[in-house]
Order: C-alpha cells, then structure tokens, then sequence
C-alpha cells in the first residue's frame, strides 16, 4: 500500500453500510436461515462501516490495517470453493449438426 495520503479504502463506507443493512434485512434473514440453518452474522459489515468513517476522519492505521485485513480475508473467503461447472477448453465436437428436435423418438 502506499502512504495514507493516497491510500483510499477498498468500497465506499456507503458500500458497507448497504450491505450492513442487507445483512439485517428480513429476507436475507429468512433466505440465510432457510439455506443454512442459522442467522448470519452482520457484525463484520458494521466494523467495516466504522473503520472505513474512522479511517475518514482520523487518517488511523489501525482502521486502515483492519479494512486491509477484512477484505483480504473476504477474497480468500471466496476462493476457497472450486467451481461447480468445469470449463471447456473448446466447443464440443458436433456443435454445428441440426438438433434432433423434428425427429420422433
């Protein structure tokens, strides 16, 4: 990172706080307790949002460092599942023959 006159955060402070309020939303909470048994956890949005206006106003490293580490953390949270569809390295070899939508079966 460079020095703290140039570093900006990773989202807009708005961006935490939406997702703060999706977070407590009553659909997400149906949808998240429906999908895995239990209410979701929102605390990290908000001590984002809070670190991202403290880091606003005071220039503070210690909200600089914890954004850092907050969406370092999300990135690494989103990798570590593998796709669900594998990828082709190419077309399948009849992509161009008719369907066989006319012919009875």
């Amino acid at each position: 990172m460079a020095d703290s006159d140039t570093w900006r955060p990773p989202r807009a402070c708005n961006d935490y706080w939406s997702e703060w309020k999706h977070c407590k939303s009553i659909p997400n909470l149906f949808h998240y307790y429906y999908t895995y048994g239990e209410a979701p956890s929102c605390k990290q949005w908000k001590r984002d949002y809070e670190n991202c206006k403290a880091w606003e106003k005071t220039r503070s490293s210690e909200a600089k460092d914890s954004l850092c580490k907050s969406e370092r953390e999300r990135v690494m949270e989103k990798q570590k599942y593998a796709p669900v569809w594998s990828l082709r390295k190419g077309p399948p070899v009849s992509w161009y023959l008719p369907l066989d939508e006319d012919k009875p079966k």
